[in-house]
């Protein structure tokens, strides 16, 4: 095993200390605060049941989703307005791991935000076909 610290050979004192500040630069870019001003949208509490619910519940659950969808879309465009300022702030030794690391941490949240809108419009939609199928034209 190649020792370690200070007085091992390639670790310098200054080096170690910039392992160590890059380290932390990007343990704080990936924390929540890194995130905070963007406000995670909440989904529509309970859609309609498409077989029970009158034209104007359905046009009310419309409304609904498609509010869903425009907050959510300000809450995507806004994580990565995040994601491109803590990259542009990195410092210029950052090391590949620590970017593909803020990126994973972006991803996750980006699709994790993708899946539940599509699940809610799917939701929707099916209530929708629901309703439709019911109800003479």
């Amino acid at each position: 095993m190649a020792p370690i610290g200070p007085g091992a050979p390639g670790n310098s004192q200054g080096e170690i200390m910039k392992k160590v500040l890059g380290l932390l630069i990007l343990a704080a870019s990936l924390s929540t605060a890194a995130y905070a001003d963007c406000t995670y949208p909440r989904p529509p509490a309970k859609l309609p049941d498409g077989a029970t619910a009158t034209r104007d519940e359905m046009v009310a659950a419309n409304k609904m989703v498609k509010q869903y969808n425009t907050d959510m879309t300000a809450y995507l465009e806004c994580i990565k307005g995040d994601y491109d300022g803590t990259v542009a702030k990195l410092p210029a030794d950052a090391t590949e791991d620590q970017k593909k690391q803020l990126a994973a941490k972006y991803a996750q949240k980006n699709d994790a935000a993708v899946d539940e809108l599509s699940g809610v419009a799917a939701k929707f939609n099916e209530q929708l076909r629901i309703f439709k199928a019911k109800t003479p034209q």
